[in-house]
């Protein structure tokens, strides 16, 4: 990792998908994997972030965080659990509503245990592709040119923030291209279908709402 961005190189045995906010429905996410006959020997999975809360298998984050072949970003909710177990002054009731209420009834040693592993994550992902990097945030890329994204990073909590958190790109509808880059995925803001606006990819369609009201999309990066 350099700073607060991971990066890898290309995939020249398999196949390498994205997918968007998980939210502790990892039995339905294994079930979409193996739809698409996903190896864990030659292919990848990365992750928009937003790996826990909301759904049912909040605690099952370490098992899949120990896989080698699955890489996230950090996203708002984990970020969440980081505040949380440092003691940080949050809002309980809003966690709580947030799906986070799983997380506070863990024993203080498991939501430490937790937290240390998600405080590892990086705050974005660049994948080498065939046709050029692919980058990956959770929430928003708030700078014009993805070579710039480190240091901003480093350097500005404002930065950091709206990566997690942000909307301006899609509440703008911005439709200008991150250069420096052939495309960024996010997730966050959830869609009916994937969508792009100009080289940024949304892809939380909502796998975990209930099954009528969405579903995992799992973006094949050699297609883009």
């Amino acid at each position: 990792m350099s700073g607060y961005i991971q990066s890898f190189p290309l995939n020249e045995k398999g196949r390498d998908f994205v997918v968007g906010d998980i939210h502790g429905h990892f039995s339905l996410l294994r079930a979409r994997l193996a739809d698409i006959q996903f190896d864990p020997m030659k292919d990848r999975l990365f992750s928009a972030g937003d790996l826990i809360d909301r759904g049912p298998e909040g605690e099952a984050v370490l098992e899949w965080l120990a896989y080698p072949w699955f890489y996230p970003v950090r996203g708002n909710h984990e970020h969440f659990a980081i505040r949380y177990a440092k003691g940080r002054n949050m809002d309980l009731e809003k966690y709580a509503k947030w799906g986070g209420q799983w997380f506070m009834d863990l024993a203080a040693k498991e939501q430490q245990l937790i937290a240390a592993e998600f405080n590892k994550l990086p705050y974005a992902i660049e994948v080498m592709m065939p046709k050029g990097l692919v980058g990956i945030c959770h929430a928003d890329i708030p700078v014009r040119d993805w070579s710039y994204l480190s240091n901003a990073l480093l350097l500005s909590k404002k930065i950091r923030h709206e990566v997690l958190y942000g909307r301006t790109r899609i509440r703008e509808w911005d439709l200008t291209h991150v250069l420096g880059v052939y495309a960024v995925i996010l997730g966050h803001t959830t869609v009916s279908t994937a969508m792009v606006l100009g080289n940024v990819y949304y892809i939380d369609t909502g796998g975990w709402l209930p099954e009528e009201d969405g579903k995992f999309t799992l973006l094949n990066l050699s297609t883009l």
